[in-house]
């Protein structure tokens, strides 16, 4: 069987292509330039892997790549908090481009489309009273409050509307991971690891009244294989595994070589210091600006039982992915070398 990858280079997509390949499948991956694919190609089963060149806005590009595919894995959509022009950087790509892959998906025939959702489609600004499952849609977010957020939530809308109005071939899942952690497969900073990255670097003035849903970039790569494995999968999947606020990551990084580093000390994690923080946000770029005040004090709350019930999806140690995430980013040398290390 042939599965499409759609953005086969990205920080998700790249673990998924290595999955598909240790489980013997035939992969295709679309990249918008094969100058960024060299880490795909030293992948153990690259004689069953195909590169080829897509660009989520030409409507069309997408209908040779799906051709002879059984399976598409969605996976390509942009990641920008403060983007210059939002239409242009964010909701384009990410809406009109899932509607033309899915266009494509349909003309081929495909059988089954596995979309990369977000947990920013099921709400931005998380609340503890409410427990997040796959029912929950994100009706705050615009184009002038985050945006990104916004972008996934649109893309998502569109590509279930796709389906009610045009009744395709395939059926639909949707995968939706928070923050995605992890050892990365290429030497580039993406933006879930930079959260670590930042906190290892001293970008935080304090620790924070902030909390993440983590999850390890492998367990999600894993559930898009098994959404496309299982044929019993249907809907929408909330893939995170446990909430971890900021001062336990800081407390886990001290704890294991890395006191040499910047990490943040001063107490912001109460009542004044959310008060601080969010006085603050304003001379911030305003995505970030957007993110703290709909995040701070704020601790997401969710129930990833359908996941594992339905999938069979197992989440590794949130120690063990925020670790292993660390030492990913010193070997790229994102952040210093612990002083044992050095």
């Amino acid at each position: 069987m042939r599965v499409l990858v759609t953005g086969a280079g990205g920080f998700i997509a790249s673990w998924v292509v290595e999955q598909l390949l240790g489980a013997g499948y035939r992969v295709r991956g679309t990249v918008r330039s094969s100058r960024g694919a060299g880490h795909l190609r030293q992948m153990p089963g690259v004689e069953r892997l195909e590169i080829v060149e897509a660009d989520l806005l030409r409507q069309g590009d997408f209908d040779l790549a799906c051709r002879g595919c059984e399976v598409v894995i969605h996976t390509a959509s942009p990641y920008v908090l403060t983007p210059k022009d939002v239409q242009r950087d964010l909701l384009q790509p990410a809406i009109a481009g899932t509607r033309h892959v899915l266009e494509a998906a349909a003309k081929a025939g495909v059988k089954r489309v596995v979309l990369t959702s977000s947990m920013a489609a099921l709400t931005d600004e998380p609340d503890k009273a409410h427990v997040l499952t796959e029912a929950d849609w994100n009706t705050k977010s615009s184009e002038f409050r985050n945006p990104y957020y916004y972008s996934k939530t649109m893309a998502e809308r569109e590509a279930w509307k796709f389906v009610e109005e045009h009744r395709p071939s395939f059926q639909m899942v949707a995968i939706h991971p928070f923050l995605v952690a992890g050892p990365s497969l290429t030497p580039e900073l993406n933006t879930s690891n930079k959260v670590l990255a930042d906190m290892l670097n001293g970008a935080y003035p304090g620790i924070l009244d902030i909390a993440w849903g983590f999850v390890d970039v492998r367990d999600v790569a894993r559930a898009h294989v098994l959404a496309m494995e299982r044929m019993d999968a249907r809907g929408r999947y909330l893939c995170a595994n446990r909430t971890v606020g900021m001062r336990e990551v800081v407390a886990l990084l001290r704890a294991n070589g890395y006191g040499n580093h910047r990490l943040p000390r001063a107490p912001l994690d109460w009542m004044v210091g959310n008060w601080i923080v969010r006085a603050g946000a304003y001379l911030q770029p305003k995505g970030v600006r957007d993110y703290l005040s709909t995040h701070i004090g704020r601790k997401p709350v969710f129930d990833n039982s359908k996941i594992r019930r339905e999938l069979g999806l197992a989440f590794r140690p949130v120690e063990t992915t925020i670790l292993e995430a660390a030492a990913d980013l010193e070997k790229w040398g994102h952040i210093p070398e612990r002083a044992e290390a050095a």
